[in-house]
């Protein structure tokens, strides 16, 4: 991967972790009725990667050097609003993917599920409320964000959970146990069920930016091939890594029928697949005009090689 020798992600990382963390913290709402509150902070606050946000941050910093001056504080403001936003989308459907009718899964992060600890009917409105909390995030009163902004960024990041990514793809997803897919067929599902919010997270920041179109582009084949390299690395880790280091069951794809890469290819084959995609996101990186993209590679190179 092309990343800058000094550059230090984790010193990046936290950084931008502290903030994103403040952010939910602080538009997370301390007072929803009937104590919905505690439940909605269990599932977002305090756990999982952040690669979302990350993302986010990341393609942000790749344009904004480009930007006047005046700009860059209503466009950071905007771009912290879509980090926590899309960790508000992302919870939310782990919260409705571990539910019975669902996955069934009782530990998420290290932690029992939110149905587990809360009950499914609480669960189910937890989820909820974190999806309609997102858009709420999205659409601030008085603030400098313009409101044309404020519309592209609900609109694309609506698109890439709904019937057209990450909904959509958990549908084809739940219809597939114990059918057999082709690799086609599962990328297309996995660009959907995984990679449509990963490759959302990547536009939305760099609109915030306000990244030329050309660049969008390069951006786009990035964050379609990181999404991919993810999920392939999930089925690897899923077979290879122990629960209590991947935080949620392992195994638990297989045991389900539910068909992977590595059920379709094989261990070494679904590794090779990553690293071909690693190399395509990098590719793409290289072949715009940002001048700060040196977080989004070391992110796609860590997404690759990461053992949870």
């Amino acid at each position: 991967m092309n990343v800058t020798q000094s550059f230090d992600l984790d010193a990046w990382s936290q950084h931008y972790l502290t903030e994103i963390e403040a952010c939910l913290d602080k538009w997370i709402p301390g007072s929803a009725p009937a104590n919905l509150t505690e439940p909605m902070r269990y599932a977002v606050l305090g756990g999982g990667k952040r690669l979302r946000s990350l993302l986010v941050m990341g393609a942000f910093e790749s344009g904004i050097n480009d930007r006047k001056s005046e700009e860059i504080e209503w466009r950071r403001e905007a771009a912290l609003r879509v980090a926590t936003a899309i960790e508000l989308i992302h919870a939310y459907s782990l919260v409705h993917d571990d539910m019975p009718c669902m996955d069934n899964d009782v530990m998420r992060r290290g932690k029992p599920t939110v149905h587990v600890k809360f009950g499914e009917a609480v669960a189910l409105l937890t989820g909820d409320t974190l999806q309609a909390l997102a858009f709420e995030v999205l659409t601030p009163d008085n603030s400098q964000i313009p409101e044309t902004l404020q519309a592209k960024l609900c609109a694309l990041i609506a698109r890439a959970a709904g019937h057209n990514g990450m909904a959509g793809g958990q549908a084809i997803d739940l219809s597939s146990v114990g059918v057999s897919l082709d690799e086609h067929q599962l990328s297309q599902m996995h660009k959907l069920k995984t990679g449509a919010l990963l490759e959302a997270s990547v536009i939305a920041g760099a609109i915030c930016a306000g990244v030329k179109q050309e660049d969008l582009e390069q951006l786009k084949i990035f964050g379609s091939s990181l999404g991919l390299a993810f999920q392939v690395i999930d089925d690897v880790l899923d077979v290879t890594a122990d629960s209590t280091v991947l935080g949620k069951t392992s195994g638990k794809d297989a045991q389900s029928g539910k068909p992977t890469y590595v059920s379709l290819m094989g261990l070494d084959a679904a590794k090779h697949k990553a690293d071909v995609l690693i190399i395509q996101a990098n590719q793409a990186l290289l072949s715009s005009d940002l001048s700060q993209s040196d977080a989004l590679a070391a992110i796609a190179l860590k997404v690759v090689n990461r053992k949870y």
